[in-house]
């Protein structure tokens, strides 16, 4: 029972869309023009703002609205089904888009007064296998969504997750800056992207046993399969590589952090400032205090081997000479002396703003009594004054620890009936929020 209730669970079947519509589907989100064109355009411009300014916020805005993932979809499920006409269609659609993406973004970085390459172009620029990992996931879901009756937020999810729209907007970021490094680490994320989310439509649609559009015998069918290996096999090994070149990368700046922690005081020199490349392989320490001697430079060395840094380069330079270990310790004295006074200053300004707000509080709370006079006179007009206190009520109940009391007093020039006053007093209560206030009524008739 448990396993047949586990695979009605997981059975697809039962959430299929019509093949029909499936079809009709594909065939209307591969199509640029009118309104999907004017979207694509805006999704470019958006995107390449995005990156300009680093806001990932900007970005998302763009994926959301992308309208990329209908060709790639296309692409996959003609694909699947053999319907070459379609195919066709997709392709000739997808290179549109991507052709029109890659002029929007050039010229919007040509003409941008901003260059600098902030961290969110710099993240496309060197994809690795988690990306394949991202766009196959990714594609899943977009084919689960597109086959099955399952729609809800899963396209936009899939459309945040894979990122089409910024790896193109990083790739025209290379050609109108001439870094073409960054042209081909991007147009390989979005190569590496679109491959994959094709072949998860591929997969699934065969999964979900679509139909076949035309007829194809098997040494086609054959061809047709091992063209799709070698493209997936052209993507998937340089990310292979750079994924591995990410760990490597990765393990050198853990065991850097390590290494330096160690010898941020060594043999009474302290370490000021350090610098890790993990690129170059490379650690570069400032130290303050005596010069390191050859002896020393060698003990670090060898410091750094203990922690897995064979190969590195260390560099060595001198920041604070001090002559001897009594002018060292002047020093650092010194300087615990000035963070001693900058402390004392900020709790000092801190007390000045705590007893500013005190003062500020003293204030208001002499000024309620008008505030509650301005909202009680026109519901009641014999009200003439009001006074607000609350002062503290000693008493035999709580011996030597005084309570809080708060007190308004009312004077009227005509008396008040017994109803408005329990009105007045309920009122009072509940626009103080305090149920323990006591409210008292004086007349000043003749005064």
């Amino acid at each position: 029972m448990l396993v047949k209730s586990l695979l009605r669970n997981l059975n697809l079947w039962q959430d299929a869309e019509a093949f029909d519509a499936v079809h009709k589907a594909v065939e209307s989100d591969i199509v640029f023009t009118g309104a999907r064109l004017w979207v694509l355009v805006s999704a470019i411009i958006l995107a390449s703002v995005g990156l300009n300014m680093n806001s990932p916020a900007v970005i998302i805005g763009a994926m959301l609205i992308s309208p990329l993932l209908g060709p790639i979809n296309g692409i996959g499920y003609s694909l699947a089904t053999y319907d070459f006409p379609l195919l066709r269609r997709s392709f000739k659609n997808f290179s549109f888009a991507v052709a029109s993406s890659l002029v929007a973004s050039t010229l919007y970085f040509a003409i941008s007064p901003v260059s600098s390459a902030h961290s969110e172009l710099l993240a496309r620029t060197s994809p690795t296998i988690y990306d394949v990992l991202i766009a196959l996931f990714g594609g899943l879901a977009g084919a689960i969504a597109l086959t099955t009756k399952l729609k809800g937020n899963v396209v936009p999810g899939v459309a945040i997750a894979t990122a089409l729209m910024p790896p193109l907007c990083t790739a025209g970021y290379g050609l109108a800056t001439g870094h073409f490094k960054f042209f081909f680490g991007a147009l390989y994320l979005f190569a590496i992207n679109s491959v994959f989310i094709g072949l998860a439509n591929v997969g699934f649609a065969r999964v979900m046993r679509i139909p076949l559009r035309s007829t194809l015998d098997e040494e086609k069918k054959a061809g047709i399969n091992r063209l799709i290996t070698a493209v997936t096999l052209v993507m998937l090994i340089p990310s292979v590589y750079f994924g591995y070149v990410l760990v490597q990368k990765e393990r050198f700046i853990e065991a850097s952090s390590r290494f330096v922690r160690s010898v941020s005081l060594f043999r009474g020199d302290y370490l000021l400032r350090y610098d890790v490349n993990a690129d170059k392989r490379s650690i570069v320490l400032v130290y303050g205090g005596q010069p390191l001697s050859a002896d020393d430079k060698g003990a670090l060395k060898q410091r750094a081997e203990e922690f897995g840094l064979e190969n590195v380069s260390l560099t060595f330079e001198q920041g604070l000479v001090i002559g001897n270990g009594n002018e060292l310790q002047e020093r650092l004295t010194q300087m615990q002396e000035a963070d001693r006074l900058k402390l004392e200053i900020a709790r000092l300004n801190a007390a000045l703003q705590r007893n500013t707000r005190q003062q500020d509080s003293l204030r208001q709370v002499s000024f309620s009594g008008l505030k509650l006079l301005g909202e009680v006179k026109p519901l009641f007009p014999q009200i003439t004054g009001c006074l607000y206190a609350e002062p503290w009520l000693f008493s035999d109940s709580t011996g030597t620890t005084p309570m809080r009391q708060t007190y308004v007093l009312f004077t009227a020039s005509s008396p008040l009936t017994v109803p408005d006053r329990a009105k007045l007093e309920q009122w009072l209560k509940a626009r103080l929020q305090n149920d323990t206030l006591r409210v008292v009524f004086e007349e000043n008739e003749g005064r």
